[in-house]
């Protein structure tokens, strides 16, 4: 059975037929005993929930929308467009409109949906509880974690409601949805916080999973803790057959909550870059580079930009981040991101067995320039040079192996020929056309340095030794083990 994850948009047309993936925080920290009835807490919360109607003009091109797949330049191209579209007729244009959820935030009319809901829409159309309908303004998105922006402008105030710690919520915890699915608005499910935490493809996702009933529709809509406040915005669901399965996804209201501020306060997101790339820190690799504990974030690369300026290094572990204790890699990017462009924040890393404390400042993550690519130098008169260790095949970078591994021109090192198959090199996942770029957080430029770096490792009685591998150009940390 093919179980697919798809987001919760419900697109009579064109535009987000998805389902639900809803990731949010868990319920409050105090257990909460089964409610004899939701009613109450639906009444109260409803008027606040909105259905989200876009519509967007697509234009079609010949008889019944058909457009031929002639080549440009084609000798057939002019004949097929007279024959597909005679001289004179004008292409013709239809509306596509979709369906979603959303909530109000406030009185004066600030409504949160998801980006996928209202994305490429030329008109939006809110209608609320009582009948009423809005057209609405698009203040801002945020396609990172899928969170759109809407504004309306009431005659009267409107009920509104208000985001939840959602860092406080707890998995058994009673949850409640409110929404649109299936164009049914304003349908209530119940459930609890199935998981915390959950990622699914953002470097910024923080998705609670819930059981309570989400379909296509629910895209964009509250996840109330039983206080009635948002911990959560339903965003996708995980299914086989496009229905609820009791899999749903809310993107937590501690990322959504800072998301809304900068959208409101700026029209965009302006998020905290520090400029670096990471990796999970695993017991292989903290037993390699003499960590105590496997946490923190291990630094893979570091390009131009505000880490490498205050001396971050690759193979330096982020411990902890303007006074947050990084755990785990994922927490770091998240962290970041929050924080203000343009603060210095204090940086503790380790480095050659200790720690130390370095002073960044943040640059801003959308205005951040890719690295500059460095040239190489003439290796076309390079004397190829091999040599062997830990299963591992090497050789000195040339002209001919750059060309023959398709080796990008800004990566220097050692590549690796040949792997044996049943080494531990090959379990780890090094291969062919792989360059090592250091080894035991030193740089290598030779064959001889990475068996001198490995040898080292092993007579100080090491029993893996921490190498970093470029992949086509991307870094990773590998931690090879080493025979006794």
């Amino acid at each position: 059975m093919r179980m697919t994850i798809a987001r919760t948009g419900n697109a009579a047309l064109a535009l987000c037929l998805g389902l639900g993936i809803v990731m949010a925080d868990v319920a409050p920290a105090t257990a909460q005993a089964r409610p004899d009835s939701f009613a109450e807490l639906a009444e109260r919360l409803s008027p606040s929930v909105v259905n989200i109607t876009t519509s967007q003009t697509i234009t079609e091109q010949g008889p019944g929308g058909m457009s031929p797949m002639i080549p440009e330049g084609s000798p057939f191209e002019d004949f097929f467009r007279e024959f597909m579209q005679p001289e004179g007729q004008v292409p013709r244009s239809r509306q596509a409109s979709a369906l979603g959820s959303g909530f109000v935030i406030s009185a004066d009319g600030f409504i949160v949906t998801n980006n996928h809901v209202i994305e490429e829409a030329d008109e939006i159309l809110i209608e609320f509880l009582d009948g009423n309908e809005l057209p609405a303004e698009l203040i801002g998105t945020d396609p990172r974690t899928d969170v759109a922006l809407l504004k309306v402008e009431p005659e009267e105030p409107l009920p509104f409601v208000e985001f939840g710690d959602s860092d406080t919520a707890r998995v058994g915890e009673w949850v409640l949805a409110i929404g649109n699915p299936l164009g049914q608005g304003f349908s209530v499910s119940a459930g609890i916080v199935s998981a915390r935490n959950r990622e699914l493809s953002g470097s910024y996702d923080d998705f609670i999973q819930t059981d309570a009933a989400i379909n296509r529709g629910n895209s964009g809509g509250p996840l109330f803790n039983m206080n009635g406040e948002v911990i959560g915005v339903n965003t996708a669901i995980l299914s086989p057959n496009g229905g609820s399965i009791g899999i749903g996804f809310s993107m937590s209201s501690a990322v959504v909550s800072g998301v809304v501020d900068q959208l409101r306060e700026f029209g965009e997101t302006r998020r905290g870059w520090l400029g670096v790339r990471i990796q999970p820190v695993d017991e292989g690799v903290a037993e390699a580079i003499g960590l105590e504990d496997a946490r923190g974030a291990l630094v893979a690369d570091v390009p131009s930009g505000p880490a490498a300026e205050a001396g971050i290094e690759a193979g330096d572990v982020i411990l902890t981040f303007d006074g947050t204790e990084i755990e785990e890699m994922r927490e770091l990017p998240r962290v970041v991101a929050a924080t203000e462009v343009g603060k210095a924040v204090r940086v503790v890393v380790f480095r050659d067995g200790r720690t130390r404390t370095l002073s960044v400042t943040l640059g801003r993550l959308e205005e951040a320039d890719s690295a500059e690519v460095a040239t190489v130098e003439d290796e076309k008169g390079e004397t190829p040079r091999t040599a062997e260790v830990a299963g591992l095949t090497l050789q000195n970078m040339t002209a001919d192996l750059r060309e023959a591994f398709d080796i990008p021109d800004n990566v220097r090192g050692v590549v690796i020929s040949d792997v044996d198959a049943e080494s531990n090199a090959y379990e780890r996942g090094l291969r062919s056309g792989q360059v090592i770029v250091e080894v035991g957080q030193r740089s290598v430029a030779d064959p001889d340095d990475v068996v001198e770096a490995v040898e080292a490792a092993r007579e100080a009685g090491r029993k893996s030794v921490l190498m970093l591998v470029r992949d086509q150009g991307e870094p990773r940390f590998i931690a090879l083990e080493l025979a006794d």
